[in-house]
């Protein structure tokens, strides 16, 4: 099974790559499948690729699932 988890875009660092943050941990991803991603999107991410973009509701949604099941911390919140 693969996990692929909603993080917020906080920088794009050029090129494909950008910085995500999900509660507060920031990782570099990369963009090459949703160019059109921008800062303050949210995307779902998996191995360090964002797959695509998901509605601010759907990321917190899911969030809050994941919390609620020991999985995100306080993402949530």
């Amino acid at each position: 099974m693969c996990l692929a988890i909603p993080a917020r875009i906080v920088e794009k660092t050029g090129g494909e790559n950008a910085i995500v943050s999900l509660d507060g941990v920031k990782k570099e991803i990369s963009l090459a499948l949703v160019a059109d991603a921008e800062v303050g999107d949210y995307v779902l991410v998996h191995v360090g690729y964002a797959l695509n973009t998901i509605s601010p509701e759907e990321a917190e949604r899911t969030l809050s699932l994941m919390a609620e099941m020991g999985l995100a911390g306080e993402a949530a919140e």
